[in-house]
């Protein structure tokens, strides 16, 4: 058992975390489809893949991942949105953690959609 003192740090450090992940215009928002079938589909390691390379390649101050419920299109999943301000919204589908980190060198960092991974590569019928 965590200790009282403990216990209000995590807390602290865990909203902080949470308030800098809000709605803030200024950022490149990054959302998973985190429903039951993006995690079936391996939305997770892509979620953790892109968190910690935003970390590690020190991007928070511009970029926050998130994750969210069904994005609706479940036979695309893992999905992943790119949220740039003053853009148009990109949805990379069928993604991977390889690819993730694709996306976070050529897009992300170096502003070049990979068009390739993006839904609108997709023939839909």
């Amino acid at each position: 058992m965590k200790s009282l003192e403990e216990l209000k740090a995590i807390r602290e450090r865990m909203q902080s975390q949470v308030s800098m992940r809000g709605e803030d215009h200024t950022h490149t928002r990054v959302v998973v489809g985190m429903a039951t079938c993006g995690i079936a589909s391996g939305a997770r390691p892509v979620l953790t893949k892109l968190s910690n390379l935003v970390q590690e390649k020190n991007l928070t101050d511009k970029i926050s991942v998130t994750q969210t419920g069904c994005i609706g299109l479940c036979q695309y999943e893992p999905i992943v949105e790119v949220m740039e301000p003053g853009k148009p919204k990109v949805t990379y589908i069928k993604m991977t953690p390889d690819k993730a980190e694709e996306i976070v060198e050529r897009h992300l960092i170096g502003g070049h959609v990979v068009d390739d991974y993006t839904l609108s590569s997709t023939d839909i019928k």
